[in-house]
């Protein structure tokens, strides 16, 4: 992921009109889902009172992304997430999904890793070039979820690292169990 202590600050203006603080210039909804699909973390502050927008403008981002036609969730999902809003035991939704997607980013980083690391290529002229252009393909089959600087390959790879890799996917099974276990109490 890009850095967390310090997002991109995005300022709507009175005109709705939103500014990147960093090139100085006006940018639009999907400029903004463009640098979050490239992995910039980002804060959209109102000018005039200050207040975080962030959440109203990336929910607006999916909207108009379903509105087009591109199924960003699932129905179902959907009708979770307006369920879990009327539910007492709310909080454990966000939760679920932050590490849900946690879970999806470590995966993808751990896959394309294993798949560096196998390549017997990777200390030809120009290799480089090719992992690029793999990492570039990566990103736009995930739809940006990965961290193109998470996928370099590792300095060593042992069998001691192929039996940990099966133990953390064993343990992310058992969390996973386990949180969907806690949503299915909480209906």
């Amino acid at each position: 992921m890009a850095t967390k202590d310090k997002p991109l600050l995005i300022k709507r203006y009175a005109s709705r009109r939103l500014y990147n603080t960093e090139t100085s210039d006006y940018v639009t909804l999907e400029d903004i889902a463009s640098l979050i699909r490239e992995g910039r973390e980002v804060q959209i502050v109102d000018l005039k009172s200050g207040d975080d927008l962030t959440r109203q403008y990336l929910l607006q981002i999916i909207a108009e992304h379903e509105s087009r036609g591109e199924n960003v969730l699932p129905v179902d999902v959907l009708n979770d997430l307006v369920r879990s809003y009327m539910t007492p035991g709310a909080s454990v939704v966000p939760q679920f999904l932050q590490a849900s997607f946690e879970m999806l980013r470590d995966g993808q980083s751990q896959m394309m890793d294993k798949m560096n690391a196998m390549n017997p290529m990777a200390k030809m002229p120009g290799f480089e070039l090719m992992q690029a252009q793999q990492q570039a393909f990566m990103k736009a089959m995930t739809g940006g979820l990965g961290n193109a600087a998470g996928w370099s390959a590792p300095e060593e790879e042992s069998a001691a690292a192929d039996g940990e890799s099966g133990e953390d996917l064993d343990a992310i099974k058992k969390q996973l169990a386990e949180l969907q276990d806690k949503l299915s109490k909480l209906k």
